[in-house]
């Protein structure tokens, strides 16, 4: 029955030709990937809005970076910042740019995969992606629950806290339906009022620096929340490819949002943790999840505390928005695929918007909003890496194979430095994974099998006609007909 059901299962993408484009292509032609749907919205994703949705999905401001402070004291923490950009961010963020303009379609990460390696692997990305995606959003309100905590101590724990976190679910689920455009532009808006309390304390710290507090270590280290906390904070460089259909010139404007919010994230992170370390006399014991406020209310007063609270709850609703934007048009992308039922790939009449998919992932983002903050970033790290791994090696595979491949950006590196640049990275996911708890084992364990007996049964639906699915055929068919509509020559 296996071998049926594989025979049945999606094709392989096609991939772009290598082609040149003419120069009414350049001018003219809509910038998608024949996997891709249909865009009809004209409000597509433009270079400001995507700099702040990679923002969010990444990072969202310095919230949630104090327990690498308790975790190891500042001296680790402030080191961690500065160094993990260079060996993580960055040759992630490097990856994500040359694939998502040499394939740039909705789906992401699963059309490198599938493309490179067929589509189960590409069905197991999306799998593990999108549940460490969800896993990932349900942080946010949790987060957010925190820092309301020291200001309303009310919502600390019990039923107001749970309505707090279904609330926030339900409002920011609605707001996410409304359009990409409309998300994307609050996420420019979000940004600037989450991190601007945070330039106003580190202009109030600086006379009271004092650069030895820099230098304290912590008696007793977690290094696995330390890691953890480190990893949590700076990684997601590639959910925003999974919206790539939807953005104008994904070949130029791509990797010019990259270089901006790696930038504005790595400074994002330091210049808050510098300022307010060495500005005040705390032990890291005291660097528990929301601390960046009460450190602020310690520097410049309480009104900068209830700001940095405020911006806590903002940062909370862009982080929320982009990674479900994510997650929805990755179900998108994998419908078309044929790798999902055809209904994930519906769009809301009104707003263009993956309404299936925002609704799935919304309910499977409130089920996981009550888990433990540690427990939410161990999972989502742990099928993360395992993720990340795969589209390493769907990375090198295809500069292997595919050298033919049109990249309107390309990693300036031949193969073996290409090796080089992906082996640090990989060593880190190994050994964040190898520090996770039995309980992450087990959940992570859980949902592979769980994304693996997907697979087979969408492969099983799709044989006995019980699901609709899209099919490559209708894909490549609109390439015979002459249609240009990945923006190349056919």
């Amino acid at each position: 029955m296996a071998r049926e059901i594989q025979l049945q299962s999606p094709k392989t993408p096609p991939l772009p030709t290598s082609h040149p484009k003419s120069p009414e292509d350049n001018n003219n032609s809509p910038q998608t990937n024949p996997t891709t749907s249909p865009i009809r919205n004209p409000n597509r994703l433009t270079l400001i809005p995507l700099i702040f949705l990679i923002f969010f999905e990444v990072a969202g401001g310095p919230y949630g970076a104090e327990p690498a402070v308790s975790a190891a004291g500042p001296l680790f923490a402030l080191l961690g910042f500065l160094i993990f950009p260079f060996i993580w961010s960055i040759p992630e963020s490097l990856v994500t740019a040359e694939l998502s303009t040499a394939i740039p379609g909705n789906g992401g990460f699963v059309l490198w995969a599938s493309a490179a390696f067929g589509p189960f692997p590409g069905s197991l990305m999306g799998s593990w992606k999108f549940l460490s995606g969800v896993i990932n959003s349900a942080a946010f309100p949790a987060l957010c629950a925190d820092y309301l905590a020291r200001v309303v101590p009310a919502v600390a724990n019990g039923p107001r806290r749970a309505i707090v976190v279904a609330v926030m679910n339900i409002l920011l689920s609605f707001l996410n339906y409304t359009g990409l455009a409309v998300v994307g532009w609050s996420a420019v808006a979000l940004g600037l009022a989450a991190l601007a309390p945070f330039g106003i304390m580190a202009a109030a710290a600086a006379p009271k620096l004092r650069v030895s507090r820099w230098g304290v270590v912590a008696k007793e280290k977690d290094w696995r929340l330390f890691f953890n906390t480190l990893f949590w904070n700076l990684n997601f460089w590639d959910s925003a490819s999974t919206m790539a259909g939807e953005v104008v010139r994904p070949e130029t404007t791509f990797p010019r949002a990259l270089v901006v919010a790696v930038a504005m994230t790595a400074l994002g992170y330091l210049v808050p943790l510098a300022a307010a370390i060495g500005a005040i006399d705390a032990p890291p014991e005291a660097w528990g999840s929301g601390y960046f406020a009460d450190a602020a209310g310690i520097i410049a007063g309480r009104w900068l505390k209830y700001w940095i609270e405020v911006g806590a709850v903002l940062s909370a609703i862009g982080l929320y928005e982009a990674q479900l934007s994510s997650c929805s048009f990755q179900l998108l992308g994998m419908a078309d695929l044929g790798l999902l039922p055809r209904f994930f790939a519906s769009r809301a009449k009104w707003f263009d918007t993956p309404w299936v998919g925002i609704l799935v992932s919304s309910l499977i983002t409130f089920s996981l909003s009550f888990m433990s903050f540690n427990d939410i970033i161990s999972s989502a790290n742990f099928l993360y890496s395992l993720g990340m791994l795969l589209e390493f090696a769907a990375f090198l595979w295809l500069r292997r194979k595919r050298p033919d491949l049109k990249r309107p950006y390309r990693v300036p590196l031949r193969l073996p430095g290409l090796v080089a640049m992906c082996f640090v990275p990989s060593a880190f996911l190994i050994f964040v994974m190898a520090i996770a708890s039995w309980k992450v084992f087990v959940i992570s364990a859980g949902f592979t099998l769980l994304g693996v007996g997907v697979y087979f049964l969408m492969g099983f639906c799709k044989s006995r006609g019980c699901l609709e699915f899209s099919n490559a055929d209708h894909m490549e068919g609109e390439d015979k007909r002459g249609d240009d509509v990945d923006g190349r020559e056919v």
